[in-house]
């Protein structure tokens, strides 16, 4: 548990086990910790590498105009930064995007790729969604931001089950948030993101897996990036939500785990 610098920028990364390189990309709330449920088996087979995006946790709160782009040029500069030429890109939502820059912009970089509960471009739907959240976030503050995001994030039952849990978790995010013009900043970037045009270009390896429940990122966006990625498999997942990853985490596990041994 480490940070690296570039500039006046210090990205907080975990690297875990030797093996073939994985970077777990998490989605908009940016943490390393997203892949508690993931890096203890992936870690098995691979060299895992999870990070705090910059704007997040505890990398450096940069005042920026954030970017898809910029994120993306963030994890290229960890990766040289940790001496990895190449290595295999698993992605949720935003790390999705991510890495479909990755794949298609720097193709020798990406080994194989896995699309989680991602998108290739905004629609109403996704600019709705997050024009709301934004707005609560700015009219409301971070902690009614949060106490509502978790509604689209999860699903019902899950939400039930862990009410104690989430209150926490939520207090923890709360402390460690990052100003909220950072927060909306980097909204603003995931609603600009828009790749629809070069799906094409990704000749990796690719899984696109989501759950049939998401919200966030509905299943018929994932039908859309595996449609137009030559190659692509689809996974669609029964029960998860958003969160599948969490919230499901033995068949997320499973699908993804299958998949990234096949091209170890």
């Amino acid at each position: 548990m480490t940070t690296i610098s570039f500039g006046v920028v210090e990205l907080y990364h975990e690297s875990h086990w030797d093996g073939p390189p994985l970077m777990l990309v998490s989605g908009l709330n940016g943490v390393a910790s997203f892949w508690v449920k993931q890096v203890p088996v992936l870690a098995k087979d691979f060299r895992v590498i999870v990070h705090d995006h910059r704007g997040t946790g505890q990398s450096t709160h940069s005042r920026i105009g954030y970017s898809v782009d910029q994120m993306a040029a963030d994890v290229l500069k960890l990766m040289d930064a940790l001496g990895i030429g190449s290595a295999h890109v698993a992605g949720h939502s935003t790390g999705g995007a991510i890495g479909q820059i990755l794949a298609e912009d720097h193709p020798a970089r990406v080994r194989s790729l896995v699309l989680s509960a991602t998108w290739a471009g905004p629609d109403p739907y996704f600019r709705r969604l997050f024009e709301s959240r934004k707005a609560i976030l700015q009219t409301m503050g971070v902690e009614a931001y949060l106490r509502a995001s978790v509604l689209s994030l999860a699903t019902p039952r899950w939400i039930s089950e862990n009410d104690a849990l989430i209150v926490e978790q939520q207090r923890q995010q709360l402390a460690a948030a990052a100003p909220v013009e950072i927060q909306a900043s980097r909204i603003d970037a995931i609603v600009r993101f828009d790749r629809r045009a070069r799906l094409g270009q990704i000749r990796c390896p690719t899984l696109v897996i989501v759950a049939a429940d998401d919200m966030i990122t509905p299943a018929f966006y994932s039908d859309e990036l595996a449609g137009k990625i030559p190659g692509a498999k689809l996974a669609v997942l029964e029960y998860g939500g958003h969160f599948a990853p969490l919230i499901s985490p033995e068949s997320y596990n499973a699908a993804v785990g299958e998949f990234l041994r096949a091209h170890r």
